[in-house]
């Protein structure tokens, strides 16, 4: 490695922790839950869930995160711009708006370059699921960035409840719909999920996954502070939380967010950097 692991820790894992904790509690408001739609089961309740995500094809903001690890916190500033099922670009500056690390994210490989250091790295998600020891995907990372339900997995056999004034769905099973699976391959991912949703606005508050094969690892995302952007619900404030060999908590604020404006993903190695693996 020819970069701090600490920083690199910090930064991969705003990304990352996009899935995250064990047992975190998000503290939802208690609300009226609407019996009819009690009574329509999880079909139905998915269904409104689907309905109500945001719906874009190119989303960008601004952000300030803090980073929690044994006590210790990292805070940055940073941009995020996301191609809907394509790409995830994202630029963190520490301080004084000078950006030291640059991530791109596709559905098969991630890039990022270390200023810090002047260092690089293009690979897939093999060296981030060996750092983190957990499993994660393009669809994962998506769906927790923006609140949103995972779109490349089944629907799973989904469970109904109430949970402290929330709908909850839970499944433990899903699976991801790829050209792979769809050919007889094993899938990489087979989860354990649940969701609560807002029974006013149908929104996610909370969502959690661990997979499988990994029972000791739990992502979980909390959302909060839901603002609208484009007649859209969005979350301003997320917090995201990895109980593996480490717990890591990871608290996100939003500003100027937008949709579906023109964006560019500029990603160039300069000259003279070395590729670390």
């Amino acid at each position: 490695m020819f970069f701090p692991k600490t920083t690199f820790r910090a930064v991969s894992l705003f990304f990352i922790g996009v899935i995250i904790g064990l047992f975190y509690s998000c503290n939802p408001q208690k609300k009226l839950i609407k019996a009819p739609i009690r009574e329509e089961g999880a079909d139905f309740l998915f269904g409104k869930l689907k309905t109500s995500e945001l719906n874009y094809q190119g989303f960008t903001a601004k952000f300030s995160a803090e980073y929690t690890n044994e006590k210790k916190k990292t805070s940055f500033n940073g941009q995020i711009r996301i191609r809907k099922d394509s790409l995830i670009w994202l630029s963190f500056s520490p301080g004084l708006g000078i950006e030291v690390f640059r991530i791109m994210i596709t559905q098969d490989s991630v890039m990022f370059i270390n200023r810090m250091n002047n260092t690089y790295f293009i690979g897939d998600y093999a060296f981030v699921n060996k750092f983190l020891n957990t499993n994660i995907d393009y669809d994962i990372l998506q769906s927790f960035l923006t609140g949103n339900d995972l779109s490349f997995y089944d629907r799973g056999k989904f469970r109904a409840s109430l949970d402290r004034g929330d709908y909850k769905l839970s499944t433990a099973g899903r699976m991801k719909l790829k050209i792979s699976v769809r050919r007889g391959e094993e899938p990489q991912n087979v989860l354990i999920q649940n969701i609560w949703i807002d029974p006013e606005n149908f929104k996610i508050t909370r969502a959690n996954v661990k997979e499988i094969r990994k029972p000791g690892t739990q992502l979980e995302a909390c959302y909060a502070e839901f603002e609208e952007i484009g007649a859209q619900l969005f979350p301003k404030e997320m917090t995201f939380d990895i109980s593996a060999d480490n717990d890591l908590h990871i608290k996100v604020s939003f500003s100027k967010i937008s949709i579906n404006q023109p964006m560019t993903f500029p990603f160039r190695v300069p000259k003279g950097y070395r590729k670390t693996e």
